[in-house]
């Protein structure tokens, strides 16, 4: 019968406890068959499933374990289970006892075999062995149709005979072989009958029959064997241990069982929590994702804002400055004409004068501050161009001293080598002990020459590493303070490293939409491609080698990029993959885009030397326009 999740809409988690009564009161009316006509137990609720057999117990734990433990089942499927999990406890608690009560034997009237004592383990004996040679090996090949482990002979030296004891199997198989072996000296009359009863008229022919309790208690080293051995039970006694040991065994797994169920239940629990704990915690890491994202924008959007206008109020303060300049200027040259004019006029003319001398004289200052900033800068210029010179002197004094420290190396290796020949031509000779000596002193002084020029080295090394910081730190300053003076449309600029062309994207769109939803469309996909650029946990990039070296690259068969190529063209693929390599250059780990001086012209990164030569000569350009 197929559960109600199916036919009902699905409730709420809270409205779990109300709705079990429903299918609780359908179990009980017999609606849903939880008990089969073989008397085994199933789940009415999970019809679909590959087991419908289940002991009282393990339905009960699977109706609990569903109904309070499982994340991926549904609120209609948890109440069908809880409401299955109250049936089986209120109605059906009588299973418990028929399930785990252990099977009792039952009395049953023994017969004469069952109650006959025998010496276990099961052994056979064998009298009136005439032939002392014939030994173990012998009786174990005669007798191997009855499957005997092991035979134990005892010879009489008075009477010159042998007896013999037989061992089988402690099993029930070891009962049939033993009896069969009986069997056989019977069929022949030369059982134990036989043997008492023709004791003092024996033959040349050997008996035997099973061993007994008045064998394990004769005398004599059969006896004795036996007793030792040996312990005498009836059939029905090793039924009865056999039985208590299988119940034992039972019962024992029994309780495994149910241990291993309860770990199984704790473990379940405990990985509900853990996924719970899981799940709420990347639910944070998203949160916490997205407000760094924002604020990130925010503040970059700010310090555009800032920059933007900082940009406009100096250029704003440019003209003004010119302005006031040009006004002031004209005004001169008006107050020269009119000094032929009367001595009042001379006088007004001489008060504005004055003001224009001082106004002038303010102009110089401002010029004068204007033309120290520039001296600054070009003083800053100056010394990064003698840093950098200095870095490559440096770096050419490493590698003189590196050829040195070669040369040097191989000198000692010579000298060493030189020593081992003379060690082995001549221990004893005195000149060759004294020419030692001499190598020795020389390798000695190369010892330390190699010394003193890596002390050099690596102070020399340390030195270069400072300046190659100090220099990277300059190239980071010059990014952030000539925003306004470095562009896109010179020869040497600022260039966005893993920034998407929007020209690309609204060329594209241009064919394929309207005017107005061209724009938007293109302003959508744009942004979208950025965010995946962004995105670190996307890498379409593989390792080549080329040259003996190994080398990443953008990986054209990626999925992304290949839907991306079918759906919008080559031209915005290609604008992609650019800015996937420039990202992959400039800043692998963190994704996102940084400027860099660039050389427009050449299409390439733009050296130290090129951007200070550029900004020298805009400065000298400023300043004829201004002269």
């Amino acid at each position: 019968m197929d559960s109600s999740s199916g036919e009902e809409s699905d409730i709420s988690e809270s409205e779990i406890n109300e709705y079990k009564e429903k299918p609780y009161e359908q179990l009980r009316s017999g609606k849903y068959k939880v008990k089969a006509l073989n008397g085994c137990l199933r789940c009415p609720f999970c019809a679909g499933k590959k087991k419908q057999d289940y002991k009282y117990k393990d339905l009960l734990q699977h109706a609990s374990g569903v109904g309070k433990g499982s994340a991926n089942r549904s609120a209609i499927q948890k109440a069908n289970h809880l409401a299955l999990a109250k049936y089986l406890e209120v109605d059906l608690a009588s299973e418990v006892d028929q399930t785990l009560r252990p099977v009792v034997p039952q009395v049953v009237n023994q017969t004469p075999e069952e109650t006959e004592v025998y010496v276990w383990p099961w052994m056979g004996i064998i009298m009136n062995i005439a032939n002392k040679l014939h030994d173990q090996g012998y009786w174990l090949k005669r007798f191997a149709k009855y499957k005997p482990l092991d035979v134990q002979c005892f010879w009489d030296e008075v009477h010159l005979t042998g007896q013999a004891i037989v061992k089988f199997n402690s099993d029930w198989n070891g009962l049939v072989n033993a009896t069969e072996f009986e069997k056989g000296f019977e069929s022949e009359h030369h059982s134990k009958k036989h043997w008492n009863g023709h004791e003092k008229q024996l033959d040349s022919n050997i008996y035997g029959w099973c061993a007994r309790a008045d064998d394990y208690h004769s005398n004599g080293p059969i006896g004795e064997y036996l007793r030792k051995v040996g312990k005498l039970q009836t059939i029905s006694d090793i039924v009865q241990e056999t039985a208590q040991d299988r119940n034992n065994v039972v019962a024992n797994l029994a309780t495994k069982i149910d241990l291993t169920n309860e770990n199984l239940d704790e473990l379940q629990c405990k990985f509900n929590e853990t996924d719970m704990s899981l799940r709420r915690m990347l639910e944070e890491k998203d949160k916490l994702q997205l407000a760094f994202i924002e604020e990130s924008r925010k503040m970059q959007r700010l310090a555009r804002e800032n920059v933007r206008r900082i940009l406009e109020e100096q250029e704003k303060l440019n003209y003004e400055l010119e302005t006031k300049k040009k006004k002031i200027d004209n005004w001169s040259k008006e107050l020269n004409k009119r000094e032929t004019l009367t001595e009042r006029e001379r006088q007004k003319l001489d008060e504005e004068k004055k003001k224009n001398n001082e106004r002038n004289n303010s102009l110089q200052l401002a010029s004068m501050e204007q033309k120290k900033a520039d001296e600054n800068v070009l003083r800053l210029v100056e010394e990064q161009k003698r840093e950098k010179e200095e870095a490559l002197k440096k770096i050419l004094q490493l590698e003189k001293q590196l050829d040195v420290k070669q040369k040097l190396e191989m000198e000692i290796e010579d000298l060493k080598g030189k020593l081992q020949v003379m060690k082995h031509l001549g221990q004893d000779d005195a000149a060759v002990q004294k020419k030692m000596e001499e190598m020795n002193n020389e390798l000695k002084e190369k010892i330390d020459d190699l010394e003193d020029l890596e002390s050099t080295n690596q102070v020399l090394i340390c030195k270069e590493r400072q300046s190659n910081d100090e220099l990277q730190e300059a190239r980071k300053v010059l990014i952030q303070g000539l925003q306004e003076l470095l562009g896109a449309r010179t020869n040497i600029g600022l260039k966005r490293m893993g920034e998407l062309d929007s020209k690309t994207f609204q060329d594209t769109c241009k064919l394929r939409f309207s005017p107005d939803e061209a724009a938007i469309q293109a302003t959508t996909l744009c942004s979208l491609w950025q965010e995946n650029i962004k995105d670190s946990n996307w890498h379409p990039f593989k390792v080549i080698e080329e040259g003996g070296n190994h080398k990443e690259i953008v990986n054209e068969e990626d999925g992304k990029l290949q839907t991306l190529k079918q759906e919008w063209g080559v031209e915005i693929y290609e604008a992609v993959v650019t800015a996937l390599k420039e990202v992959n250059e400039y800043n692998p780990s963190g994704r996102y885009v940084v400027s860099e001086l660039w050389n427009f012209k050449e299409n390439r990164k733009a050296t130290l030397k090129e951007v200070v030569a550029y900004i020298v000569k805009n400065i000298k350009t400023s300043k004829r326009k201004r002269a």
